[in-house]
């Protein structure tokens, strides 16, 4: 989901609330705080030596003390257009940062809207052999521990 279709799904209905699903299928807590909203430029050389740069809109969800804390998705369409200026590009993918045994990135795959509740349904991240061609991987290999690179390869 892009940051432009997650603002505008969260402005169509700003009085409800805002909540998550882990990739596992279940819920996360009712009572967390978004508190970080930032944009992640990674740049990387995969294992053939090719550049590669990917850029996100991070929303970082923190699970406080206070248990009757809830936030609505106006109050985060609000707080997501203070943050205008350090997200300029509104097609940048969304990604929830969440605690849960491990800190995680979690894309988000879907949105659901309920009668009381906007619901982004998040997938996990997987790691892949970007250089298949030059490791000797076939492309329809399954993900290996290492990318079983050769000569001239990582």
């Amino acid at each position: 989901m892009t940051l432009n279709e997650f603002k505008t799904l969260l402005q169509q209905h700003p009085n409800k609330a805002f909540q998550f699903t882990l990739p596992s299928g279940d819920a996360g807590p009712v009572s967390f705080h978004i508190t970080e909203v930032g944009r992640v430029q990674k740049s990387f050389i995969d294992c053939g030596g090719a550049l590669h740069h990917t850029e996100t809109c991070h929303l970082q969800a923190w699970v406080g003390a206070d248990d009757d804390h809830r936030i609505a998705s106006g109050k985060l369409a609000a707080i997501l257009n203070k943050a205008t200026p350090l997200l300029p590009n509104g097609d940048l993918p969304v990604e929830i940062e969440y605690e849960h045994e491990v800190l995680s990135q979690y894309p988000v795959e879907r949105a659901e809207v309920t009668a009381g509740a906007v619901i982004l349904h998040l997938t996990s991240k997987h790691t892949d052999c970007l250089a298949k061609e030059l490791c000797g991987v076939p492309a329809s290999a399954p993900a290996a521990s290492g990318c079983g690179c050769g000569p001239g390869c990582c």
